[in-house]
């Protein structure tokens, strides 16, 4: 059985490494427990993309097609990225996204954190808040994310820059109302901030669940803008007598530091103590 996910159809490596955000929920669930029962080891890949398929989760990856003219990037436009592998690596290592939407005329741009599955994109909240509970009426919306590689310094004010890798995606998202699939989308919300929390957590009660909401937006209507390397400068600036060059940024998490109430015993896990966003 072939399932791809990200990445190039039947790349195994790829279905690999994106089925890890979401194999801990499968496994930990009800219907992971009843396998559990009958197994004597974890499933395989095959297994588990059966199981997402069955909870709604569409993990094959679209064929990449020409970008739309709401989505081809107008500014810089050799900038401009269109093909999944690079908009999928953006989006998993980043942390938070931009949710923009209209209501009775009035723009709104709210930060969130979000998940990835497959060709979907998962966010989530209160079942009270504002934001999806307008989404979940079927308002159109525009994600947002950014990652801020380095500021890039030039000779000249003008020509100053940043490094940067974005993702915006366009479409209208549906509400997850099946069990299974809102639970694994809660796991993949989970993992894809902190891989491992979820597994050493408590679990969602039937309360928490619905008073949360889940929105699940296809990733159809996309494109990514990236910009990378030194300063460019006019012809005539780079003989101005001062430093140019690029101060690479990146999120380096600092030491751990306990809750006052924690056991003094327990000790901060690896996913901790090692944590990073580099998904290279």
């Amino acid at each position: 059985m072939i399932c791809p996910v990200g990445g190039e159809p039947g790349d195994l490596e790829a279905v690999k490494k994106l089925t890890s955000q979401i194999f801990r929920a499968f496994w930990a669930d009800e219907f992971g427990a009843r396998v559990r029962k009958s197994a004597s080891r974890p499933p395989g890949a095959a297994t588990l993309c059966s199981s997402l398929a069955i909870a709604g989760v569409r993990l094959g990856m679209h064929e990449d097609k020409n970008p739309s003219a709401r989505t081809r990037v107008v500014r810089e436009p050799h900038r401009g990225v269109y093909d999944r592998k690079t908009a999928y690596q953006i989006l998993d290592e980043g942390i938070t996204c931009h949710v923009g939407f209209v209501v009775d005329g009035q723009p709104f741009v709210i930060p969130t954190g979000y998940g990835r599955a497959g060709d979907s994109l998962y966010i989530h909240g209160s079942a009270a808040s504002r934001m999806l509970r307008r989404i979940d009426e079927g308002v159109a919306v525009c994600v947002t994310v950014t990652l801020l590689d380095g500021l890039v310094l030039a000779r000249s004010i003008f020509n100053h820059s940043m490094n940067y890798r974005s993702v915006m995606i366009l479409g209208t998202a549906v509400a997850v109302t099946e069990a299974k699939e809102k639970l694994a989308a809660l796991r993949v919300l989970s993992e894809h901030i902190l891989p491992g929390r979820w597994a050493e957590s408590r679990q969602p009660s039937e309360k928490e669940l619905k008073a949360t909401l889940v929105m699940r937006l296809p990733i159809e209507e996309f494109s990514a803008k990236v910009r990378q390397g030194p300063p460019i400068d006019d012809e005539d600036d780079y003989g101005f007598p001062t430093w140019a060059g690029v101060i690479p940024l990146e999120v380096v998490p600092g030491k751990p530091i306990n809750d006052p109430k924690l056991d003094p015993e327990r000790e901060a896990p690896a996913y901790v103590r090692t944590y990073s966003r580099n998904r290279s």
